[in-house]
């Protein structure tokens, strides 16, 4: 029979007694020395290097439910490596360059949420580049003039030398310059991939699956969620 010792990884002490198991299967030895818990074979969390992959898979514009599927962690795991990361680059740094500015074609559209309460609206507005299928600007705040200017200021120079399509809402005609921008209906299909990005939005961030009503679908609790 062989005999395994096993010490505490805190001061270690060999005065370790078990104590059930933990979900992962592997068994729980408090210390009598230090009073701390130890665990048999432990894993000291994620390497840099592990980090570093996840990461830029993020840097690379993977949604955060798709890098907690490839690399099996938990999605408040992630959320907490990119608060603490600097690595992040600026939304501009990651699109791609138009090779003909004049003949890029963006799509604008706002979508409505709240924060906790209804009474606390909150508009969501994208502007997505039709040949790229990327996310050019976004912003959060009210719906009026001077939201709309804000995403248009957001947005590099490089994408507003072509057409902007959007809806008839009248925020946009008062920010867009004339000769850059081009109302339309929703049957034309000229906004259809920013809004049918909006209503993946809506769906993937539901707190319950099935609610199908448009404006209650997804809301947030914290103003920065929005973004």
């Amino acid at each position: 029979m062989v005999n395994k010792t096993v010490e505490c990884y805190h001061g270690g002490s060999e005065q370790l007694v078990k104590n059930g198991k933990a979900p992962n299967g592997k068994q729980k030895y408090p210390c009598r020395a230090c009073g701390k818990a130890s665990r048999e074979n432990p894993d000291f969390g994620y390497s840099e290097a592990h980090k570093e992959e996840v990461i830029k898979a993020y840097q690379e514009r993977s949604s955060m439910r798709g890098i907690a599927r490839t690399f099996g962690m938990s999605r408040n795991t992630l959320m907490k490596w990119l608060k603490k990361t600097k690595m992040l680059p600026a939304l501009e740094a990651t699109l791609v360059k138009p090779k003909n500015p004049a003949t890029v074609c963006l799509e604008l559209d706002e979508m409505w949420s709240f924060v906790r309460q209804k009474v606390r609206k909150r508009w969501v507005w994208l502007a997505l580049c039709k040949s790229t299928r990327q996310v050019v600007a976004c912003v959060v705040g009210g719906r009026g003039i001077a939201t709309c200017r804000q995403l248009w200021k957001a947005a590099p120079n490089a994408f507003k030398q072509g057409v902007c399509f959007t809806d008839f809402w009248e925020a946009y005609k008062a920010v867009i310059p004339d000769e850059h921008h081009q109302a339309v209906g929703k049957a034309s299909g000229l906004t259809a991939h920013v809004e049918r990005l909006n209503n993946t939005i809506r769906q993937r961030t539901a707190d319950r699956p099935g609610r199908l009503e448009l404006r209650t679908l997804a809301v947030c609790r914290f103003v920065q969620d929005n973004a």
